[in-house]
């Protein structure tokens, strides 16, 4: 997504606005959310001279798609990301600790909005994009979507009484353990 600013010059206040469709690039996104590559991206942008470089400002209209990060179910909505980057003409001179990759340059007349408009874009999605507020998501233990099964339960049985359980019916005694199963033999016996 390069874009010519020839014409622009470098005379202060001179503008020129740009309403474009551009393919969405690889890598528009997060692990759950994100721009389909080759989808629209529609721009909305205005470049402007200013006296260190040239100024780009505007809008990006994106389709988002991804899954829910409590229940996985798909999800996809649309979204419009403010844009906002200054192109140096020239390197300004930075500090010792500042970064050069955070300085961007306009580069034999061009400008490439590529980088620019992927952080705007990725820094604007959810980290645990959500289908609705009120998703109850999945059982931890099972896997079970909460939203089909609203009384979906596991009994939780504390591990330090656990032995306890086999101890109850061995208490009640051998006959409670297990049923008497009579013969046919047995009841003749017994008339």
């Amino acid at each position: 997504m390069v874009f010519n600013v020839r014409d622009l010059g470098r005379s202060p206040g001179s503008m020129r606005t740009v309403e474009e469709h551009v393919p969405a690039p690889k890598d528009f996104g997060v692990a759950l959310i994100g721009v389909q590559e080759g989808s629209s991206m529609e721009l909305d942008l205005r470049f402007e001279a200013v006296h260190e470089g040239i100024l780009v400002s505007g809008t990006v209209d994106v389709e988002v798609s991804g899954e829910c990060g409590r229940c996985l179910d798909p999800l996809s909505y649309g979204t419009s990301v403010d844009v906002q980057e200054l192109f140096y003409y020239d390197a300004p001179e930075m500090a010792e600790d500042e970064e050069e990759d955070l300085q961007r340059q306009v580069e034999n007349d061009t400008v490439n909005l590529e980088p620019v408009l992927r952080d705007a874009v990725v820094t604007s999605l959810p980290f645990q994009p959500v289908c609705r507020e009120d998703c109850q998501g999945l059982c931890a233990e099972c896997g079970a979507r909460l939203e089909d099964d609203p009384g979906h339960r596991h009994e939780v049985l504390d591990p330090r009484w656990a032995a306890l359980t086999g101890l109850a019916g061995a208490a009640a005694g051998p006959e409670a353990a297990e049923p008497e199963v009579k013969t046919e033999s047995d009841k003749r016996e017994e008339s």
